[in-house]
């Protein structure tokens, strides 16, 4: 199915998850905040995790980007390939931040895993992201000529995967197999109703951090709608599956169900998954929420299966 909730979702309002958004709404996201600020802020965030799978962890350079490789115990070598792309707004987050998160993508499918430290707004605008995870894409694929990839991305990493494989495609690259993402922002002008309705239930992500952020990473407003930073505004034709995860508690709930509405119309299969009462980018927070736990487990599922078939053809 691929425009309504598949699956029959209650998160339950458990003293674990209300530990968690009690943490999330205590975080220095307003725009008043430095970039330093946040990203301190983000990467403490990102710290307080529990008992990731046992990895074997590999700084790599791939070709000119920072990252991370993480394969089984012992570098066992994989046949499939997961390129992770951190959230944060463009301007925070780190390879190292998504430790977590990359042992278990890596434990659930059995893939090695390169997560990349893509370069930062305000420092490096637009287009420095998409390049990085360009360039990381090819270096994969050159590694291990073959060998299937699938992206993953939460957030911005998530309109920024969307984002990669209509670059990919438009350039003739080797294409991922699968796409799966996480409260994706492919919005940029923030046109959806649910940065409004849905603010005073989002713990992470306020509407002018966002929007901030936003002009932080392409510098103008004008840049906002180009395509290939809003890629809700992109040809999105001729794209790999998507897996997509969105809760009813973010501000970016229409940035996902709009998603998933164009991808359709461009013949794109998605397997769209709806929370209600979700959080933004929900699967993150595994180590420490069973519903995210439970919605990361859906997520590989939909990995493991592509990876399969395109590691058999």
């Amino acid at each position: 199915m691929t425009t309504a909730q598949r699956r029959n979702h209650r998160t339950e309002r458990t003293a674990a998850y209300q530990e968690l958004l009690r943490y999330l709404r205590e975080l220095p996201i307003s725009p008043e905040r430095s970039i330093e600020e946040a990203r301190t802020a983000y990467e403490t965030l990102c710290a307080h995790f529990a008992d990731p799978p046992e990895a074997t962890l590999v700084p790599v350079d791939a070709n000119g980007v920072r990252a991370e490789w993480t394969t089984p115990p012992g570098g066992a070598s994989v046949k499939a390939a997961i390129l992770l792309l951190h959230g944060g707004g463009f301007t925070v987050g780190s390879a190292a931040g998504y430790r977590d998160l990359a042992a278990r993508l890596m434990a659930a499918t059995g893939a090695g895993v390169l997560t990349i430290d893509y370069r930062l707004a305000p420092e490096h605008r637009f287009p420095a992201a998409l390049d990085d995870a360009t360039t990381a894409l090819r270096w994969l694929h050159s590694e291990a000529p073959g060998r299937p990839v699938a992206v993953v991305g939460d957030s911005a990493g998530g309109g920024l995967a969307i984002s990669l494989a209509v670059a990919v495609r438009d350039a003739g690259l080797t294409a991922p197999v699968a796409l799966s993402v996480f409260s994706p922002r492919t919005d940029l002008v923030q046109t959806g109703a649910s940065v409004d309705t849905q603010a005073d239930l989002d713990p992470l992500v306020t509407p002018a951090s966002s929007y901030e952020n936003g002009l932080r990473y392409v510098g103008s407003e004008a840049g906002l709608r180009n395509p290939s930073a809003s890629p809700l505004l992109a040809d999105l034709t001729g794209l790999p599956p998507v897996y997509l995860y969105v809760g009813t508690s973010e501000i970016l709930l229409d940035d996902g169900l709009r998603l998933a509405r164009a991808l359709r119309r461009a013949g794109v299969a998605v397997d769209l998954d709806v929370w209600p009462e979700g959080i933004h980018i929900l699967p993150f927070f595994a180590s420490r929420v069973p519903e995210a736990a439970e919605a990361l487990s859906t997520a590989t599922a939909f990995l493991t299966a592509q990876l399969a078939v395109a590691t058999a053809q």
